[in-house]
């Protein structure tokens, strides 16, 4: 793991080494394919952050499980925005299906309220959040995620697919902002 990333204007420091994120991911495969087995699930990842951890996580699935890919944005710069985009790429029907989102950070929860909300109209079986990183001191959201990877503080992090104005997602560890 680098000592210390530079993108654009800011500086981060390592956070969550790239064996330790290996780590966790596969013990949240074991919990959804505990969870999943059986039930013909669907997995929404959520674009673009959630690329990188929807990858892994699926490597290490075996409940048969289908994954499509939607997006949605809140972020501007190193703040969300407090707006929600509509749900795009939605290709899929989920009456009667099992969906589990795959999100990369849950920070104010303003952007899951929205997607779960957008899905629910779709009439599912369920709908699960799975998330790799939750930010518990500022979430607000009314849908809490049933399958965490790591809480962290309220501090702005990259890689692993998470950005820094669109740079930074190649990262194989987690980095924080350097204050």
């Amino acid at each position: 793991m680098q000592s210390a990333v530079h993108i654009h204007d800011l500086s981060f420091t390592p956070y969550i080494p790239e064996s330790n994120i290996a780590a966790r991911v596969k013990e949240l495969a074991v919990a959804l394919d505990a969870q999943y087995s059986g039930k013909d699930p669907i997995f929404l990842a959520v674009l673009n952050g959630a690329f990188m951890f929807a990858s892994d996580l699926f490597k290490q699935l075996t409940c048969q499980p289908e994954l499509s890919f939607v997006k949605v944005s809140s972020y501007v710069g190193t703040q969300t925005s407090g707006r929600v985009d509509e749900l795009i790429g939605l290709q899929t029907v989920l009456k009667d299906r099992h969906v589990i989102i795959i999100e990369d950070i849950l920070d104010t929860g303003v952007t899951m309220d929205k997607i779960v909300s957008l899905l629910q109209s779709e009439q599912p079986a369920s709908v699960a959040i799975c998330t790799l990183l939750i930010k518990p001191h500022s979430y607000r959201g009314k849908h809490q995620p049933q399958f965490v990877g790591f809480e962290i503080d309220d501090l702005f992090v990259v890689g692993y697919g998470l950005d820094y104005k669109e740079r930074g997602r190649e990262l194989s560890a987690i980095y924080q902002l350097i204050q």
